[in-house]
């Protein structure tokens, strides 16, 4: 009966979770300060999220993520050329965070392009700055590109092969939740309303609190 019980137990805290087992995963669970917010339950866990790098912000300097994710950010993978789905989703994440900062957590909004042959910094400040004079707008080279999108796990294609200048690209729609210090805890899919990408990063912001 004790055998059984364990199990039990550890099933019931092991809702939603790929790995482990038994008593063990329970505390696991139990020792994971953002366990109460998480929503997202993905192969891997979020810690196979993420990479270092290096790139170009829209004001031309260079900067580190250690240098980008200095406080909580909502982090987009996008493109300024984009006809629909990216500005829909900049300017619900841009909401979110305005919900954040008018009930006093200090948040910020990330592009990184998939598209870095037209996305300049000037295009990119451009781009951001219909959104919030807060959004950090992020471009390089293509290698650093599709280094920084592998990192995050983002598929992105070009399809320039016939239109070097007028080409759409596919792209996923994600937008990250990336905690100070560059640790990545949440993705929201793009129709989660701001309302909710504003109370779910809220509750992350005040467990590492």
């Amino acid at each position: 009966m004790a055998d059984r019980k364990i199990l039990l137990i550890g099933t019931a805290a092991a809702v939603g979770v790929l790995v482990g087992g038994g008593l063990f995963l329970m505390q696991q669970r139990s020792a994971d300060p953002f366990s109460q917010c998480t929503n997202s339950a993905v192969a891997g866990g979020m810690d196979s999220f993420g990479t270092e790098f290096t790139l170009t912000r829209q004001d031309g300097q260079r900067v580190t993520s250690a240098e980008v994710f200095s406080k909580p950010s909502l982090l987009y993978f996008g493109y300024t050329f984009c006809p629909d789905v990216c500005p829909l989703d900049s300017a619900r994440n841009a909401e979110a965070e305005e919900i954040l900062k008018e009930a006093g957590k200090d948040v910020q909004t990330v592009f990184i392009t998939v598209d870095p042959r037209r996305d300049t910094p000037d295009v990119l400040g451009e781009y951001t700055s219909l959104f919030s004079e807060d959004m950090i707008g992020l471009t390089g080279s293509p290698e650093e590109i599709a280094a920084v999108n592998q990192g995050w796990r983002n598929y992105f294609k070009a399809h320039d092969e016939e239109d070097k200048e007028f080409y759409l690209v596919d792209h996923m729609t994600n937008t990250y939740l990336v905690m100070q210090g560059g640790k990545t805890v949440e993705f929201f899919s793009r129709d989660t309303p701001a309302e909710d990408v504003a109370e779910r990063t809220g509750c992350f912001i005040d467990a590492a609190a």
